[in-house]
């Protein structure tokens, strides 16, 4: 519970803060939102080690995310942005108890995205972000793992008019967490314990995204 309050401070925070950035030229969009669906893929733990000692890898299955981008314009080709994104994936385990927990993992960042426009019909992005990532397990009484992280995406954007553009694009995320952490533990008058370790030091997901871009 504290990782989700810290999170949803965090949220209320970059919001303020985006909103409170310098406005854009009146000559060009000030603002705009992006909500995106993807597909992510990546992400390894441990299991804890079983009684002779060994322990298994376990993998976070490739699902389907979704989220929202909203930026900020500093000038016609930059703007600072606020991502937020979400997916929700089960454990590629043998393990019973392992194969029974989805794993939700939200990210929420706060960065700045790049266009380089000229004449073409569509113009390349490069956006890259900080923040935080809030793992959680949606079964049981685990505590929430909050933990900080990175971003950097890029991809095309294709116009649809002067308000409306299709966005397509990928973006790597790196959370860092220490090697050998336990992660989603409980502790209870009735079980105590953890499911998983960290597996090295960071955790990796890769994302692809398309999402529909209304600027203002």
């Amino acid at each position: 519970m504290r990782a989700r309050s810290l999170f949803l401070m965090g949220l209320a925070t970059a919001v303020g803060g985006l909103l409170a950035a310098p406005e854009a030229s009146a000559d060009g969009p000030r603002f705009e939102v992006t909500p995106f669906v993807g597909y992510r893929l990546g992400g390894q733990f441990e299991a804890e080690p079983a009684s002779d000692g060994s322990t298994e890898s376990v993998d976070l299955e490739d699902a389907s995310s979704w989220g929202i981008d909203l930026g900020l314009y500093r000038d016609q080709t930059s703007f600072y942005e606020l991502l937020y994104g979400r997916q929700t994936a089960g454990l590629d385990s043998n393990d019973a108890v392992l194969s029974g927990v989805d794993v939700v993992t939200e990210y929420l960042h706060f960065g700045g995205t790049l266009l380089f426009a000229d004449e073409r019909f569509y113009a390349p992005y490069l956006s890259v972000t900080i923040g935080a990532t809030r793992l959680s397990a949606d079964e049981g009484d685990y505590d929430d793992e909050l933990r900080a992280s990175a971003s950097i995406g890029g991809g095309f954007r294709f116009p649809l008019g002067d308000t409306f553009a299709i966005t397509a694009g990928a973006r790597a995320y790196v959370t860092f967490i220490n090697s050998d952490t336990d992660i989603f533990c409980v502790s209870t008058s009735e079980n105590a314990g953890c499911l998983l370790k960290s597996s090295g030091g960071t955790f990796w997901q890769g994302e692809a995204q398309l999402g529909l871009t209304a600027r203002f």
